[in-house]
């Protein structure tokens, strides 16, 4: 699906941000299932220590050291992209820096980098199946 590096630069980063939602729940699915076959309940439980903006933020901060500057830069942009939007959970903080989480990984998947992207989800949710697994027992 890569796209060339300038259609994808030209995508607005909420756009971005947008695929790159889907991206990190598609990742988090697979990486729930490779565990194990749990009931679709629990699954949705566990999935929360991945999707939800509190989980993103925190993820984010476990990725920081392993990206590149094009990397950062992407995050920093849909970091501070403007919204209107006044987030229900976690705190305003935390949805920005979920939305340049998300930014990023739409930006690898539409510039055709899903294997980065796949790097960059393991580095980020290190050790997450196994807190949100033993949390739901």
């Amino acid at each position: 699906m890569g796209k060339d590096i300038n259609e994808v630069s030209q995508l607005g980063i909420l756009q971005l941000a947008y695929i790159g939602d889907a991206v990190i729940e598609l990742y988090a699915r697979h990486e729930l299932l490779s565990h194990g076959n749990f009931p679709s309940g629990k699954l949705n439980k566990m999935s929360k220590g991945y999707v939800t903006c509190e989980a993103q933020s925190d993820a984010v901060e476990r990725a920081m050291e392993h990206l590149t500057e094009e990397e950062i830069a992407v995050f920093k942009r849909g970091r501070n992209a403007k919204t209107h939007f006044s987030p229900s959970h976690g705190e305003l903080i935390q949805y920005r820096r979920a939305t340049g989480f998300e930014a990023l990984f739409g930006y690898l998947h539409m510039s055709g980098n899903d294997d980065r992207a796949k790097e960059i989800f393991h580095l980020a949710y290190e050790g997450v199946f196994e807190k949100m697994h033993e949390k739901i027992k």
